[in-house]
């Protein structure tokens, strides 16, 4: 029996391909690539589906039985044209320390943001043309118009999302080599509820069956957790209370992600919250809270969701002297309606400085700085036509994109 304070999708990750269900002709077609890898055209792989599909799982299994070395890398240790140079680089070109054939496996590459690649995945699809090894990268949905590069030089090889029957079984297999005395409708209930997430049931598993058994009284846990609340109800909670593990458990049950709960806090907390001085707390831990957001989507350490919650709960919460009595209309915030129609109007501009940044090997924002101006007063004159139309080339403007260029 497996630690119980080890997560079971690590503990029980399958290390053989027949161990992986519902993924046969995707990791048939995986392995071929593997093995055929140099003979053939394309030196990359991207292998897509839904999470809990069996991506990841699948090429360590494929790498156990063919005796080779993974070496991970995940989205977040590329960011720049020369960190993907120095990481990815070395490791298509050496041997491992024992002479061993290896995987290179960067994992979640749609977890790269457009703002901080600064041509890394341009700099990634180059050093796939020289590639010693295989490169396999995973993704939920590679299809993002700045993964075209990547896309031209790799096989796409899709996870079909898992149906209930075959998720079952996964978690079958792991409850009885954890020796969990189950009742087999209490299983189904577990593989039903998920929508396809291997790894999502596995987790549920292991929290219902802490105690060494599982029957569908315990699925109730499961029901509880699923309801949502409203966000009002949410913030009712944290401004409302100076407990702290009543606050805590606030936004467990909301429908909406912690993201959009730290604008809904942050645009709420001045009509609530009067006394300066409690304002200047609760907002130090809702800066806190961003900050932590930033280092997730920066590094895509998912960990650290827990400090965002607790700042943006029991910091919130505790910040006030006591409680205040009032009763508040909470408002939904208009910063996200702000952005997305900002987003809208520069749309353009930025599709145009995403094929400048790729044609120059330069990040967006030292296009945006410096590239694009220049390159927008020359349409916008027209008095070079030979230019203009070479520059349209290289770029590949469209004729939308070329209009725009020239208001």
């Amino acid at each position: 029996m497996a630690e119980r304070t080890k997560p079971w999708t690590q503990q029980h990750s399958p290390k053989k391909i027949k161990d992986i269900v519902g993924q046969d002709k995707a990791i048939a077609e995986l392995k071929r690539f593997v093995v055929n890898f140099r003979k053939e055209k394309k030196k990359a792989a991207i292998i897509h589906g839904p999470t809990g599909s069996g991506k990841t799982c699948a090429v360590y299994a494929i790498a156990n039985e063919l005796g080779l070395e993974i070496v991970e890398l995940n989205a977040s240790d590329f960011r720049n044209a020369e960190g993907i140079s120095s990481i990815v680089g070395n490791a298509s070109k050496q041997m491992s320390l024992f002479f061993k054939s290896k995987i290179i496996l960067v994992d979640e590459i749609d977890g790269v943001s457009g703002t901080q690649d600064r041509g890394g995945i341009p700099e990634l699809a180059r050093m796939i043309e020289g590639t010693a090894f295989p490169i396999v990268m995973t993704a939920n949905d590679p299809f993002d118009k700045k993964f075209s590069d990547l896309r031209k030089r790799a096989a796409m090889i899709e996870f079909e999302p898992l149906q209930y029957t075959e998720v079952f079984e996964a978690i079958k297999r792991v409850a009885e080599l954890e020796k969990i005395k189950y009742e087999e409708d209490a299983l189904k209930s577990i593989a039903r509820r998920v929508g396809g997430d291997a790894r999502a049931a596995v987790n549920d598993l292991q929290m219902l069956s802490a105690t060494g058994t599982l029957t569908k009284k315990d699925l109730e846990a499961l029901s509880d957790r699923e309801k949502k609340e409203e966000i009002s109800t949410a913030l009712t909670k944290v401004f409302k209370t100076t407990d702290p593990l009543i606050a805590r458990q606030s936004f467990d049950t909301v429908s909406e992600d912690l993201k959009a709960c730290l604008l809904w806090v942050d645009e709420n907390l001045p009509k609530e919250y009067e006394k300066p001085a409690d304002l200047a707390r609760a907002y130090d831990f809702v800066s806190k809270a961003d900050i932590m957001n930033r280092r997730i989507m920066r590094w895509q350490h998912w960990r650290f969701l827990v400090y965002v919650n607790d700042y943006l709960s029991a910091g919130v919460a505790v910040s006030k002297d006591e409680k205040y009595k009032k009763i508040v209309d909470y408002e939904q915030t208009q910063r996200l309606l702000k952005i997305y129609i900002a987003n809208r109007k520069y749309q353009k501009r930025l599709a145009i400085c995403e094929k400048i940044a790729a044609a120059t090997h330069s990040s967006k924002k030292e296009v945006v700085k410096d590239t694009y101006p220049y390159i927008k007063e020359i349409f916008r004159k027209g008095k070079d036509r030979e230019m203009i139309s070479a520059i349209a080339d290289k770029l590949d403007l469209d004729n939308e994109e070329i209009e725009y260029l020239k208001r």
